[in-house]
């Protein structure tokens, strides 16, 4: 009973520290580098950890934060989210919410299924930050292109009326989502290593 107790409480501080970090991320400078036009997300970091830590349905739940962060600042801190919020808002938050929970979730299970084929943690916890992030950027700009794919920038943008967001957003996205699913291989490993030998994670 001693040891079912611990492990609850365990669990239950690690989510705290993943959400917490979550949150103190995506609200400063913490969460992003930004070098000229690219802006490289670690957002998908906290979200992989939950997956490796404690499963797909952990993974969903970080997943879901992030999220919940990325549609709060659709409300007036980004312009491209405010934008998208403005011409539907329900679309906005399948786009930001349900994608990220999705790839989180994913996450986890491709956690669970590498642990099977390896016992090498380095691999396990590289290959799964990988694949976060590129579950992240596939849901999202498959989302973005199923609920948005005929709207137009318009002329309040400045730019041309008769560009597509799709358009728009993939000139920015795409160099964007390769250095953001570098980082996540070598953070999410060197990260989840290190949590795994001083036993803060474990199988």
């Amino acid at each position: 009973m001693a040891k079912q107790q611990n492990q609850k409480t365990k669990t239950i501080a690690v989510l705290a520290i993943l959400i917490g970090l979550t949150v103190l991320m995506a609200f400063t400078p913490v969460g992003y580098l930004r070098v000229g036009v690219v802006s490289i997300s670690f957002l998908m970091i906290p979200v992989a950890l939950g997956g490796i830590s404690k499963g797909p349905w952990a993974g969903a739940l970080i997943g879901t934060v992030f999220g919940i962060t990325s549609f709060a600042q659709c409300f007036g801190m980004d312009a491209f989210g405010t934008y998208l919020a403005s011409i539907n808002i329900i679309f906005t938050f399948i786009m930001c919410v349900v994608c990220r929970a999705l790839a989180g979730f994913l996450a986890g299970l491709v956690f669970k299924g590498i642990t099977k084929l390896t016992k090498k943690v380095p691999v396990r916890t590289s290959v799964t930050g990988l694949c976060a992030a590129l579950f992240n950027t596939i849901l999202f700009v498959g989302a973005l292109i199923l609920l948005f794919g005929k709207t137009t920038v318009g002329e309040a943008t400045g730019l041309d009326p008769q560009l597509s967001i799709v358009a728009l957003f993939a000139a920015i996205v795409g160099v964007n989502a390769i250095f953001e699913a570098i980082a996540a291989f070598i953070l999410t490993g060197a990260i989840g290593t290190a949590l795994y030998k001083a036993k803060l994670i474990q199988d």
